[in-house]
């Protein structure tokens, strides 16, 4: 394993502490210009999210209606009531995405595959870079403002449902994540970076409990007006 990675992992929480657990729970918040593009605008509601850890699934409540959730699979996305009636449902979720640029509207399956793989992607860095088939390089750092963050390019096999498949993630002195690059390929590709911060401290993991995704400038920096998908996390459970 990259020696980087292996530290950051272990700041993190570690592969043992990671091992022990299958689920985190949380409550979240999201926002941005984004969904507003997608004709999908987001609310102010707080929702519980269940991210499993170690398959690519994802449950988010009160979708639509107080007693629905979304469940998405990188094979099938989903609405459901509680009591697991189905509402709508689409196989092979990734290929509604064919041609799509930018402005193209979504659908409630479209907003449901591209938040389930996004934040399990999110919850489940850094651990998921160690998985088998994803190609770790250091490159050049980045510098922000008094501070060095260095740089870790992961290339993800098409096995892994994720934005796209080369992501670069910055970290800091502390090893904690400060920054996450990557290409929206479900919406035309455009560069994003997401800046991360506000670590606390969950059953022995570290966690971030914001993160705000800007569109990328070609010199890479975050076009502050450009907020396009904001996410606020709280009451972050491990099981």
């Amino acid at each position: 394993m990259n020696e980087l990675l292996e530290k950051i992992i272990q700041a993190h929480g570690g592969f043992d502490l990671w091992s022990a657990h299958d689920k985190v729970e949380a409550t979240v918040v999201n926002g941005g210009g984004f969904f507003r593009f997608k004709g999908m605008p987001q609310d102010t509601l707080s929702r519980t999210l269940t991210v499993w850890l170690h398959k690519p699934r994802v449950t988010l409540s009160n979708i639509g209606a107080s007693n629905q959730m979304f469940v998405f699979t990188p094979e099938r996305v989903a609405i459901e009531t509680t009591s697991g009636d189905v509402v709508a449902e689409r196989s092979s979720p990734r290929e509604a995405f064919a041609g799509h640029q930018m402005h193209s509207p979504w659908d409630p399956l479209h907003l449901t595959y591209f938040s389930g793989e996004a934040f399990w992607t999110y919850f489940t860095v850094p651990f998921l870079l160690a998985e088998e088939g994803v190609r770790i390089t250091e490159v050049e750092p980045w510098q922000e403002g008094a501070e060095t963050w260095r740089v870790l390019r992961a290339e993800f096999p098409s096995s892994i449902d994720t934005h796209n498949y080369v992501h670069d993630f910055f970290f800091g002195e502390d090893l904690m994540l400060r920054r996450h690059d990557y290409n929206v390929n479900v919406a035309g590709g455009f560069g994003a970076a997401q800046l991360v911060s506000d670590y606390v401290k969950a059953d022995g993991f570290s966690v971030p409990t914001k993160r705000r995704a800007h569109t990328r400038s070609p010199d890479r920096h975050p076009i502050p007006e450009m907020l396009m998908v904001s996410i606020d996390i709280s009451d972050i459970r491990f099981s």
